[in-house]
């Protein structure tokens, strides 16, 4: 059988356009391969040439229904149909791919890149066991292939055996020493092991040997995020998208460093591009559902999660835990445990599931949940070192519930140590730091009139040391129909560093650059606010802009948070936040940095005025809920409401660390709470100047020393339930 015009047979011309599509000929490759389909329509090795070609310019669906009718053939050779499969994949089409996979090394066993392709197959639609039978396979028949090795060390790493997993990259690399994507894994990995520089380092050298493989350059994003370098992070997406504007996984990684800028309407944006772009990837409507959840826009969060959940590979179990979080933020405790709990049967291993769980959950002795924890930390258990410094903590505080605090800081400190590593921290720099703004915000600074600002009464910032009880007060505020809680902003923190950072922006505060930085904050926050007269900004760490905030905002109202420096200390010691806070992984560097705190907020004391900054004890509010409820709403210029003593009842989206505490009556349990560790806190205390042996202060009598006192005094203490509120 020959073909017209060419007069060639059909074996002829599929060699002719072999040879063509080799030298680099595709029109003379694919004109004989259509001459045959024209002779023998469904001539599978003419549809095969023309799939690979099609693949090779970019169009994946025309390469698939190539490879489709090629594989139809009765006699089809297996290689197409494991090519069909690796194409299949490409595409998201995971389940054909699984089928077409199977189907090849049925039909040939000894086929490694049949056996490859099945491997990555089930390795990305999760079937990680089967996938590690595969690639095992692989590196059996044929040891010396270093893709074989890279995509093993993958399965492995999915699996949590990251030493294994490291062992095969670093195979690989011998193998292939410019084998960039096996760099580019080895970074991902070292950067779970907590080695954020060698992982940076590796990405490099990944982008160095080959400068378009976009896994590189997310997975150096992913270093600087983990470090909260936002701008560094956005540098290397950026560099990415560049060159391939519609990359998935370069969009959901700017949406997410966006998203942690506060910057939610670019977030949302990416976010929705991402997702027009691969409508059926899982982890592009995971975090859209983040931006979502971020601008409380919960149904549709929720139902970005749900489509999440139901997409193939890693992004349910992830879909899960977010639409865990998003109830527990919405004060629904039941149905968030229930959420986490579903998570655990399907996914056992899931450290960020049992993280969440133990914040919800009442522990006793005997606890299974208690023993499942211990187990993932131990011989076999979880390898990745930030799940594994999370159930640290996790089971720290499961056995603080117990009352077992030998046990309990057994593992606290371990977390604490594990955390404390992963980041350089210079507590001498920081000290010099506090001293640099008290010098940069003088008494003359503040005193000097201001620019009259309209609105600059709007936010009200409540600031203090983290779990000091500012989410309480907060909520307290809150509860008034007149004043919208916004939770932590970032607003301030990224106008200040902006200008140039603290104590730098003392330099240009002119009167036209305080009136400007004013109005760009209440551009930002006004629309929040909606018709309400007051909006809460509560960032604590916007105690360190409490002179910048008096120049800018003239009529803005700061509410300082204060509780037990050591009560403080320990709930910060205790706690693995979601926000870096690099000052409390160490008891002396948490102790060394409440000082410098203290020591800023008595100079903000001496030069604001008094009508200006307030002080509330986290004690007096728990001792007398109304009484200092009159007074700060008193002081934020408010008629008195009683949905304030209310404040447990109040629904609304809190995502501090205090989330679970203040949807509960008060507790007066919280209070000289330290007294039951003392034994384990002994750096903290020295740093704090507190002798352990010494009796603690009556409440009352503390609350009368306090300088906080402005205004007001407390009444008469009434009974407390001992029942809940950080």
């Amino acid at each position: 059988m020959t073909t017209p015009q060419t007069n060639l047979t059909v074996e002829q011309a599929l060699t002719q356009a072999h040879a063509h599509w080799n030298a680099g000929q595709a029109d003379q490759a694919e004109q004989l391969c259509q001459q045959v389909l024209a002779l023998w329509p469904g001539q599978s090795d003419a549809l095969h040439l023309m799939g690979l070609m099609a693949h090779a310019y970019g169009n994946l669906d025309l390469a698939i229904d190539h490879l489709r009718r090629a594989s139809l053939a009765p006699r089809a050779p297996a290689i197409y149909l494991s090519n069909l499969a690796e194409m299949c994949r490409q595409a998201g089409q995971l389940a054909d791919a699984e089928q077409a996979g199977r189907r090849a090394v049925a039909m040939d066993a000894m086929m490694v890149a049949g056996w490859n392709n099945l491997g990555i197959i089930l390795q990305e639609a999760g079937k990680l066991e089967e996938s590690l039978t595969c690639l095992q396979r692989v590196v059996t028949l044929q040891p010396d292939y270093p893709e074989a090795h890279n995509n093993l060390g993958n399965t492995l790493k999915r699996l949590g055996r990251l030493d294994q997993a490291r062992s095969h990259y670093e195979q690989a690399l011998k193998l292939a020493p410019s084998y960039a994507e096996a760099f580019s894994n080895l970074s991902n990995l070292l950067n779970d092991l907590g080695r954020p520089d060698e992982a940076l380092a590796s990405a490099r050298r990944a982008i160095d040997a080959n400068p378009r493989l976009s896994d590189a350059y997310i997975n150096a994003a992913a270093v600087e995020l983990a470090r909260d370098r936002y701008d560094e992070a956005l540098r290397w997406v950026d560099s990415l998208l560049a060159y391939a504007p519609l990359h998935v996984g370069a969009l959901g990684v700017r949406a997410t460093i966006l998203r942690r800028l506060s910057r939610l309407d670019e977030a949302l944006a990416d976010a929705r591009r991402a997702v027009a772009a691969a409508p059926d990837n899982g982890e592009a409507q995971n975090i859209l559902g983040e931006v979502l959840q971020a601008q409380d826009k919960i149904d549709e969060a929720l139902a970005a999660f749900d489509r999440a959940a139901g997409s193939l590979g890693f992004a349910p179990e992830k879909a899960l835990i977010n639409r865990g979080v998003l109830l527990m933020e919405q004060g629904d405790k039941d149905a968030a445990k229930q959420a986490f709990d579903d998570v655990l049967k399907q996914f056992p291993r899931s450290a960020s599931a049992w993280f969440n769980m133990a914040d919800l959950h009442r522990f006793t002795p005997g606890d299974p949940g208690l023993a499942a924890m211990e187990a993932l930390i131990g011989p076999g258990g979880l390898q990745t070192e930030s799940d594994r410094t999370a159930l640290y903590f996790a089971i720290g505080k499961a056995w603080m519930d117990i009352g077992d605090a030998e046990r309990a800081f057994t593992y606290l400190d371990e977390g604490n140590r594990r955390k404390r590593s992963t980041f350089a921290y210079d507590a001498a720099a920081v000290d010099r730091w506090f001293s640099d703004i008290i010098a940069a915000f003088p008494a003359e600074l503040i005193s000097r009139p201001a620019i009259a600002l309209p609105e600059s009464d709007l936010t009200v910032f409540v600031v203090g040391m983290p779990r000091s009880g500012t989410t309480l007060v907060e909520q307290v505020l809150a509860s008034h129909p007149a004043v919208f809680g916004a939770g932590e902003l970032s607003t301030l923190q990224s106008l200040v560093n902006q200008a140039g950072g603290v104590p730098a922006v003392a330099q240009k505060l002119s009167p036209e650059n305080e009136a400007l930085l004013g109005r760009q904050y209440l551009d930002a926050v006004r629309p929040m606010a909606g018709s309400h007269r007051r909006l809460i900004d509560k960032m604590p760490s916007n105690f360190l802009f409490a002179g910048l905030i008096a120049r800018i905002l003239p009529e803005a109202r700061i509410i300082h948070v204060r509780r037990d420096p050591v009560d403080t200390c320990l709930s910060c010691y205790t706690k693995l936040f979601t926000r870096e806070q690099l000052f409390s992984y160490d008891q002396a560097e948490l102790a060394a940095f409440y000082r410098n705190y203290e020591r800023l907020m008595d100079h903000w004391r001496a030069i604001l005025p008094a009508d200006r900054l307030i002080e509330v004890r986290y004690e007096d509010v728990v001792g007398d809920i109304e009484t200092e409820a009159r007074r700060l709403t008193d002081f934020c210029g408010l008629n008195w409401d009683p949905a304030c003593v209310e404040f447990h009842k109040t629904s609304r989206t809190i995502r501090t660390a205090s989330l679970n505490q203040v949807r509960s009556p008060l507790y007066s349990s919280s209070i000289n709470r330290w007294r039951a560790y003392a034994p384990h806190l002994g750096p903290l205390l020295a740093g704090l100047g507190v002798d352990p042996a010494a009796a603690p202060a009556d409440s009352a009598e503390a609350a009368a020393a306090s300088p906080g006192k402005r205004t007001g005094k407390a009444g008469a203490r009434r009974g407390v339930k001992p029942t809940a509120a950080d």
